[in-house]
Order: structure tokens, then sequence, then C-alpha cells
């Protein structure tokens, strides 16, 4: 592509254009999800043999892949939402204690991004042999190669005729993906349950009726349930109307709910359990309880989008808490954790669909500056927390829970996250020790350009997405 750039000579890992050491260029924008690391990056880059700092750990064998928007041309500031941009993946890949390569890469090729189209956007991992980029929302994945060059919509080998999500759940113990699908406008009155298989084809759909076509941006997996939340914030057509793209908004007078549906029932089957106003983006691992209940953690909202139409971090913070869902008394029942604001929680998924005692959460501040800040390490049977500070003006993103080979210890782990540093206008790729959370970063991998705050990401092993040949 004519916007690729080889910066394979940067071998001090400075930005292309900045001097290594240089006080960084503030970005100022209307929007405050467009200036400063919000702001999109020019160019897709190719890079090799990164700058390392410390030691990589030898078992780390494959790809750091994470997606988010990075609008391309021309943006109306005062309406833009941060959800809203075509969708780039940035990956690095690691292999015999070396970061090989660093990528980052348009979801959509030119020509369907000049159809204004943003592509998938959100999130990014492997399966069935396959890589993929998923959006919010509803458009079906994109395959990406390994060297994430797009290889166009995949609908599951033309077997989804639907609309999928960017949130799926993997069940360890059938190589099953589950998903929970809404998509405007086609689907108003309802949502798609939808299971593929190992073979990356699927294998069911159902309708799940629901009102008011509400935000369902993520779901939960149990061994009996998958877990359905239909909260607070939902399809507004005065948004579309004040010329707002992104048309959500919060709506105080709809009743909150959360459903279980038994994972072999039917629509009529979902448990549907009263759960005070609020917004969930993201829970952490969910599990059924020797009493029948249902435990999850989330990062909980108390609302959403009541006035800010770019954005979800201006309003009331999130917090770390846990819910109990009770399908007898058709009840959920929720404990703060901790009311640090806190986002995109993960879990060692060796322990998924099971009881588990750590999640990991990334600390959200409120400017451009540093959206991020510290790693969090809660132990939810102590109910303690540690945290991984990364110094003035720098904060770690979403981590990515990678257990460690040959280790059955749930915190046998090491925890990938990106770091920009607001003083440097760089990022890194830090790799830490989850046993050993407050320690500095066993390794710091400096990139070729700054990653902007985006969403969502996974590790790729080698062994479950083979390099291309």
């Amino acid at each position: 592509m004519s916007n690729q750039q080889d910066v394979s000579d940067l071998g001090d890992g400075a930005a292309p254009g900045q001097m290594a050491g240089a006080l960084p260029v503030w970005r100022p924008s209307e929007s405050p999800y467009l200036g400063g690391n919000f702001a999109p990056v020019e160019r897709e880059v190719t890079a090799f043999d990164l700058p390392v700092t410390g030691e990589i750990p030898a078992e780390l064998d494959g790809r750091w892949l994470r997606n988010g928007p990075n609008p391309e041309g021309p943006v109306d500031e005062a309406t833009h939402h941060w959800f809203i941009g075509h969708g780039m993946v940035h990956g690095v890949r690691l292999r015999g204690g070396k970061a090989e390569w660093y990528r980052n890469r348009y979801v959509s090729p030119p020509e369907a991004r000049s159809t204004g189209a943003f592509g998938a956007n959100t999130n990014v991992g492997g399966f069935a042999g396959t890589t993929w980029a998923m959006v919010e929302a509803g458009s079906p994945p994109v395959e990406l190669d390994y060297e994430l060059n797009s290889r166009g919509e995949n609908r599951f080998f033309g077997t989804l005729d639907g609309p999928f999500t960017a949130h799926p759940k993997y069940d360890p113990s059938t190589g099953e993906l589950h998903s929970m699908n809404y998509h405007w406008p086609d689907l108003i009155d309802h949502v798609n349950y939808t299971v593929v298989g190992p073979d990356g084809r699927v294998t069911k759909n159902l309708a799940i009726p629901v009102n008011d076509m509400p935000m369902m941006h993520d779901m939960s997996l149990t061994e009996r349930y998958a877990v359905i939340y239909d909260l607070s914030v939902t399809i507004n057509l005065d948004v579309l109307a004040a010329g707002y793209p992104f048309p959500f908004k919060w709506d105080a007078d709809r009743p909150c709910r959360v459903g279980l549906l038994p994972r072999n029932g039917t629509a009529d089957d979902v448990i549907w359990c009263d759960v005070d106003p609020c917004y969930v983006f993201h829970p952490l691992n969910a599990y059924d309880a020797a009493d029948g209940t249902v435990v999850v953690d989330v990062c909980r909202y108390d609302d959403m989008m009541v006035n800010d139409r770019r954005g979800p971090f201006t309003e009331h913070p999130p917090t770390f808490d846990r819910w109990v869902i009770d399908p007898v008394a058709r009840r959920v029942t929720g404990t703060t954790i901790d009311d640090l604001p806190q986002e995109f929680p993960r879990h060692n998924p060796r322990v998924g669909l099971r009881e588990h005692r750590y999640g990991f959460t990334s600390e959200v501040k409120l400017h451009a500056v540093d959206l991020h800040g510290a790693i969090n390490k809660h132990d939810l049977a102590t109910g303690s927390v540690e945290r991984h500070q990364f110094g003035f003006g720098r904060g770690g993103a979403e981590p990515v829970v990678v257990p460690k080979a040959d280790r059955t210890e749930e915190d046998a782990a090491w925890i990938l996250t990106v770091v920009y540093d607001a003083t440097s206008d760089q990022s890194e790729l830090h790799i830490l020790d989850a046993e050993a959370i407050t320690e500095p970063a066993v390794a710091q991998i400096a990139l070729p350009q700054r990653v902007p705050f985006g969403f969502h990401g996974n590790w790729v092993s080698d062994s479950s997405v083979a390099p291309s040949s």
C-alpha cells in the first residue's frame, strides 16, 4: 500500500519524524476523543528487530494484537464518537526471546474505507486457525493474514447469515465461540445468540426478543448459561436527528435486567433478573456457584451517555463490582469491589467459565493525556488489590493475560499491555509478571510509533494460528 512505511532503520525506537527525547507535540481537538493520544496515526508502518529493555520470556511465541478506531480524512470534531473510525490493528511478533516485528494495518483496504464504512474496529484475535478483526454492533468479522493484511469480510466460511459481535466468549471444554449480537438497524426487536463450532462454522443461531434495541456490547458464559445484558442504554432517534453518528443514549425510565439463557434452551427459557439501573461494557469471568446463583465481576457505570454524545468517560466513571445473579429470586445483587475508576477486565483464560480468584484491570483516567494508569491485580479471595504503577504521564491499556507454560497456579501468567508515555509521545509493549505485579516490567519493547488509545486485543500463539509459509 502506498501509505505504508518501512522504519526498520529506526533503531532507537523513536517515532517517525521525531527525535528521541524530544518534547511531544500536543494534538488539540474540539473532541476529547480526537486530541492527544486519541488522535489517529497517519501511516501503516513495518519495523523489524525492535529494541528491548529487559528479557522477553522465551516461551512467548506468537503475536500480541490490538484493534481500535483510526479515523482517516476529515472528521467532524463536534459530533465524532470514539467508537467510530476505521479499524486499525497493531501487532508485535515475539519469538525466541526477540521482538521480531511491529506492524499496524487498516482492517479494510483503501477502496472500502473510501465508502465511509468504518469496518471492524473493536477487537482482534485468533480462532479456528485464522485471525479475525471484530466490531461492536454487528458487522461480520474481517479475516487477516499473519502479517495483518486484510483478506476481506468472512462470515465464518459462509455460515453466518446475521450480525456478529466484538466480544465472543470461548468455551475451552467444547472449543466453541458464543456470542450475543445486536445490529442497528436490522435487529430492532431482538438480539441473536450465535454459537460457532471449533471449525469456525456457525452451529446455532437463536433470536432473543428485547425491547428498544439496547446497546449490548458484551455477554458472559458459564457452563450452564449464556448471560444477556439488557441494560439502560438504547437506540435513540433524537440523537441521530441531532447529527450524531452513534445513535445510543441513556434511558432512565427503561427497566434494567440480566437474562440467564440455558445453553441448550430456547428464548422462552430465559430467566430475566432485575438489576438496578446501570450500564456494563465489560464483564470479567462468570461462573455457576454451588448454590445455583451465577457470579460475575463487572466494570459498572451508574449511568452512561446521558449528555455526552461522543464517548463513555466524561460522566460517571466505572467501578469494579461483583454481581450475584439469583435465578430463583430473579434478582441481581451487586457489591463494589474497588471504587477506583477502571475498565478492560481480563482473567487467566485457563479458568474461563469456572470460579476465578484473580482479575486484572486498567485504571481509567478522565483526560486525553493519560487515559490509562495502573494495571490492577485483584485477589477476589482475600479482597486485596495490588497495582503496577508506570510512572508520571504513563499508563497501561487493556491487560492481556497469557498463562505461563507448564504452570497451573492461576496467577502464573504474563501480562502484556501497551503503555503510552505522554512525556515522550511514544508507546511501548510491556510484559509484566502477574506473580510479582508491583515489580518492574520483565521486558519493555519500544514501538516505532505511538499506539492511539483504543479498545481490545489478544495474545495469539503460533500454535493456534500458524505463521504464513
